[in-house]
């Protein structure tokens, strides 16, 4: 059976306030194309189909088109809800879609009930694990104690549970929305790390043929089995580096897997440019990226007048400026900046109780830290609140 794995679509996003409508629709446009012209079998969607929980209008049109093509292809698609999505809002009328062979899960107590396909070699079930937020799932899952490994681990007990059920030689596909240790994260995921380790062992997933992830937007391969299809546009600077593409996936008779990248249209390439305004403005090897869509950082010890307005003369595409300058290591702002880079938002408590009292909190504080972060990250959660 031949798959085609995506995620990440993000409807509704934009790129720092330019409207990404157009490139989106154009993506969904060469989806569809590239499922008639490979003879694709079954589009996987792992997640995050929306950029929020209340979608614009033209995002929901944009999606029900993307639905609508694809079943008039009759090749089933099978789709999962990300931590961007609303599972409630999404889910509404899959059972209904279903028939059409549109396949939403977008419930957690679904996990070991998959949907069922079949080639020459028999059958195939695809397994849907939608982004599981531990401090509301880990009642239905009978864990003790809220964690991203330990609900994805008894997610996958269910799916094992299904599978041995079944007959002998069923094939298996698991899409799941989670961050697996090994995978490179960008700036443009919403950061799912908050009282404990988000990151769960790919190891989790043993026992399947087929893994296709969603939640990072990097394209990546963490196994032969296991694999990001990524983002199929860039959302950040971050991701400037990035291959844009889709996962061709053959699933032979024996289930043995072979993959191919699919690249994605790119509607405007993405730089990042550093250095004195000065330098930017005159630098002959930057002419390359006169069309770009540009992320500048101007080193200047002092900030120069109407910088903006001179990029955007060379530069048209620039959207975002960033003041750095060059300074002594000993300057306050810089230590102050080091001090914050790279830190979650628990770990600037844990270093402001340190700052404030000149220890840092002891296990029974940190424990009570991490159970405010974790409440708040589910009250917003269960409440769908945008961010």
């Amino acid at each position: 059976m031949r798959l085609l794995h995506t995620s990440d679509w993000h409807l509704g996003r934009s790129f720092h306030r330019v409207n990404m409508l157009d490139a989106q629709t154009e993506f969904i446009g060469h989806l569809v194309r590239t499922v008639r012209e490979r003879a694709v079998d079954a589009v996987l969607v792992s997640g995050d189909v929306y950029d929020r929980a209340v979608p614009p209008l033209a995002a929901v049109e944009l999606f029900d088109d993307a639905l609508h093509r694809l079943a008039d292809l009759g090749v089933p698609t099978v789709m999962i809800s990300g931590n961007h999505d609303s599972a409630r809002r999404l889910g509404v009328g899959a059972g209904l879609i279903d028939r059409a062979g549109i396949h939403l899960r977008t419930e957690p107590s679904a996990a070991g009930t998959p949907v069922v396909l079949a080639d020459a070699f028999g059958d195939i079930a695809f397994y849907g694990l939608p982004y599981l937020e531990p401090a509301l799932v880990k009642d239905e899952f009978g864990v003790e104690k809220a964690g991203h490994e330990a609900v994805l681990a008894a997610a996958m007990d269910r799916v094992r549970a299904d599978l041995a059920a079944r007959a002998p030689g069923t094939r298996s596909v698991v899409l799941a929305h989670a961050f697996v240790t090994g995978g490179e994260a960008s700036d443009s995921e919403r950061d799912i790390t908050v009282g404990g380790v988000a990151a769960v062992p790919a190891g989790v997933f043993d026992g399947v043929d087929y893994v296709a992830l969603g939640h990072l937007h990097g394209c990546q391969t963490i196994t032969e089995r296991v694999r990001y299809s990524g983002s199929p546009l860039a959302y950040s600077f971050s991701e400037t580096d990035h291959r844009k593409s889709m996962w061709l996936v053959d699933l032979a008779g024996d289930g043995t897997v072979t993959a191919e990248r699919l690249d994605c249209p790119v509607p405007r390439p993405l730089a990042r440019l550093r250095g004195t305004l000065d330098d930017l403005l005159a630098d002959p090897a930057l002419t390359r990226h006169e069309d770009a869509w540009i992320e500048a950082t101007l080193t200047d010890p002092v900030r120069p007048a109407d910088p903006m307005a001179r990029l955007t003369d060379r530069f048209p595409g620039t959207l975002s400026l960033v003041f750095a300058p060059e300074r002594a290591p000993d300057d306050p702002d810089v230590t102050y900046a080091r001090r914050l880079a790279g830190r979650t938002d628990r770990q600037i408590a844990e270093d402001f109780v340190a700052h404030v009292r000149g220890a840092g909190p002891d296990e029974r504080e940190l424990a009570v830290l991490g159970d405010a972060f974790d409440a708040v990250h589910a009250d917003a959660a269960a409440r769908e609140v945008p961010r």
